[in-house]
């Protein structure tokens, strides 16, 4: 009994102690849940100031910049007349600048508007006193140009001292317009160890002997992008006998045939009104003479619509006969060169002229007293003469050794070949290659070296045939009263564009490579396109004289022109190719390619074209094609004679094409004609 007894205060002291351990763990978690609920609260708080603290900070320093803001508008406000005052004086040097640009390209534009003139003006307009006297008025403007850039450079080195650089001591200064690119150094320090002279951020360079190092000069380099230099072509004796020949031709036509209109108009109105007379002598006086303003009426309506066709067709006489003299070829070459001078028959002067000149340097401006002193000589700019015409003084024999020049080539201009450098001779007025030696041209980064004994203008030269005879051409319709004419040569292959009364680049692929040029999509009249064309070495227009340097495909002139006439007229829906046989059929026919054009989408990898043959009077479809073996005249199978080839064409092309020939522009077809005849591919192929 009191075991049990003792088991159960055992077992209630262990329930105790039990609840007592349980109590306890109870307190514990409620104290850990109070604290853990409490921080929560606590680190939400604290979130909850810190976003207030930083929304109130940033408020501040908005309103902080916003005070500044307020603070700099109103100080700029204060201060904003007084800095545009002192800007515009600053800025003065800019409209001085412009003011010598805009004289330089005044004169420049001048210039090329009266050689513009020369050459698109009807030779069948042009009179010799009307061309000597462009061609003075055109060479007084050179010389005023060339005396403005003395002028400016004058200057520039009147305030050479003032404008030298930090390191070296010596002035250089780079002044570039469109056209024109001006470099000048001036050495001020007179260094013998500063023999190299090499404008920044660029590759010119000169390697000057110690006597020039040593010495007040200046160094001009004035690249013109355009040549003033070469003379103007004087118009031949037997062009200007022709042009002549046809304009008073003209003249004197149209003359004779009013009088004759005149003389037949006034009897026929005499016949008329004695007839008008008896036939109505009852009518009233009134009656008859409103009858008489009729008639009256009507011959002179008659009249002027017979002159108007007369003076066309004697017009269009005129213009046959100047677009023949663009195909004549020259029977003799127009001068003998000397030794050493340069034929500009054969080459071509490209990249513009580099005038090279060594000046004394003028006094330099002095400051004094708040003011810039400067002496002015009467005689103005003077030049430095090196080498000296007498070196008796000197003592050594090559104290004056040639100087290295290290030139940017334009990049514009396009090379086939290493270009040649050549020099102006003043007196002989011709340029020439002695009195330059170590050539070298980098083609990769457009540069050229050589050594020259003096200074003056030099330019760079091609062969103005390089592209000389065409290997293929081929001239097909894009759209309406729009063609595509590319030629290809040995080195290029040139696309041109031609629409209405414009030219334009398409593309020029060098080595089948394509290559950019600056004349891509611009359009230009077709005589300014063609100068253009030359100016960047693109030359495919041989001249009255190139085939006493190209071996040709000779054709008789009358053929050839009235075969370019008509091929332009047929255009708009034709397209024409060189043709092998064209070479086999003799000089009096010519023979192309030909296949019915429509639409630009219309290409195909092996088209099939049809031979013409074309003799001036007769036309014809050959039998032979592209790829027969032999040459030969028959006549293909079921195809008539025809007296042009618009006639032949009509015989197998279809309505569209006919309707789009028909419809095709005047300006058109006159273009397409005139690049023809420039270009000659019926000849230079």
């Amino acid at each position: 009994m009191l075991f049990i007894w003792l088991l159960l205060i055992f077992a209630f002291y262990i329930i105790l102690v039990l609840l007592l351990k349980i109590s306890e763990f109870l307190k514990n978690l409620s104290i850990l849940l109070f604290f853990q609920l409490s921080g929560s609260q606590s680190k939400k708080e604290e979130t909850r100031v810190k976003h207030e603290k930083e929304e109130m900070e940033r408020l501040e320093r908005q309103r902080v910049e916003r005070e500044k803001w307020h603070q700099l508008e109103a100080k700029d406000l204060e201060r904003r007349n007084e800095e545009l005052e002192e800007l515009y004086l600053l800025e003065e040097c800019f409209p001085e600048a412009e003011k010598l640009k805009q004289d330089t390209r005044l004169l420049s534009q001048l210039i090329e508007k009266l050689r513009l003139l020369l050459l698109q003006t009807p030779s069948y307009d042009l009179e010799d006193k009307a061309i000597i006297q462009y061609q003075g008025s055109i060479l007084e403007l050179q010389e005023l140009l060339h005396l403005k850039f003395n002028v400016a450079t004058e200057r520039l080195l009147r305030q050479a001292s003032t404008l030298a650089d930090l390191d070296s001591g010596n002035m250089e200064k780079v002044i570039q317009d469109e056209n024109v690119t001006v470099y000048v150094w001036a050495n001020l320090k007179k260094n013998p160890r500063y023999r190299s002279v090499r404008f920044s951020e660029t590759q010119i360079r000169f390697e000057i002997p110690r006597i020039l190092a040593t010495s007040g000069i200046a160094i001009r380099l004035l690249h013109t992008h355009y040549d003033h230099a070469t003379p103007l072509r004087p118009v031949s004796a037997s062009l200007q006998g022709h042009t002549a020949t046809v304009t008073h031709f003209v003249k004197d036509e149209v003359q004779k045939g009013e009088a004759e209109i005149s003389k037949e108009l006034q009897e026929e109105y005499k016949q008329q009104e004695c007839e008008s007379v008896s036939v109505c002598e009852e009518e009233t006086k009134v009656e008859e003479q409103g009858d008489t303003e009729v008639q009256m009426s009507f011959v002179q309506e008659e009249s002027e619509a017979t002159k108007c066709e007369l003076e066309m067709k004697l017009l269009s006489e005129a213009v046959f006969a100047a677009q023949l003299l663009l195909i004549e070829n020259a029977n003799e070459k127009p001068c003998f060169c000397e030794d050493n001078e340069v034929d500009l028959c054969q080459f071509t002067t490209l990249g513009g002229v580099y005038h090279l000149d060594i000046f004394e340097l003028p006094p330099q401006c002095k400051p004094m007293k708040g003011w810039m002193i400067v002496e002015i000589l009467k005689e103005g700019l003077q030049k430095y003469i090196y080498p000296p015409e007498s070196t008796e003084d000197f003592e050594t024999e090559n104290a004056f050794p040639p100087i290295e020049v290290t030139l940017e080539v334009q990049e514009n201009v396009i090379f086939f070949e290493d270009p040649m450098v050549a020099r102006w001779d003043a007196e002989g007025k011709h340029w020439q290659t002695d009195g330059i030696s170590n050539v070298l041209y980098q083609s990769e980064e457009r540069l050229i070296t050589f050594s020259l004994e003096t200074f003056g203008p030099v330019t760079l030269i091609q062969d103005t045939h390089i592209n000389m005879p065409f290997q293929s051409w081929e001239l097909r319709p894009l759209d309406v009263n729009k063609v595509l004419l590319t030629v290809t040569t040995v080195f290029t292959e040139i696309q041109i564009q031609i629409k209405e009364n414009l030219c334009m680049l398409a593309s020029v692929k060098v080595d089948n490579k394509k290559h950019s040029s600056t004349l891509e999509g611009r359009w230009m009249t077709p005589i300014s396109f063609i100068l253009a064309l030359k100016e960047t070495g693109l030359n495919i227009f041989p001249t009255g004289h190139s085939h006493f340097y190209v071996v040709i495909n000779r054709k008789e002139p009358l053929v050839e022109i009235k075969a370019y006439r008509q091929l332009a007229l047929l255009s708009s829906a034709f397209a024409f190719g060189w043709s092998k046989w064209n070479v086999e059929c003799g000089s009096k026919k010519v023979i192309v390619k030909l296949r019915e054009h429509l639409t630009e989408e219309e290409l195909v990898q092996d088209p099939n074209w049809t031979l013409l043959m074309f003799s001036g009077d007769r036309a014809q479809r050959l039998k032979i094609n592209e790829n027969s073996e032999t040459f030969s005249e028959a006549l293909k199978e079921e195809t008539e004679f025809h007296s042009t080839l618009y006639h032949l064409v009509k015989d197998f092309a279809s309505k569209e094409a006919m309707e789009k020939i028909r419809s095709s522009k005047c300006q058109f077809i006159d273009s397409v004609c005139y690049m023809l005849l420039s270009t000659r591919l019926l000849s230079y192929s």
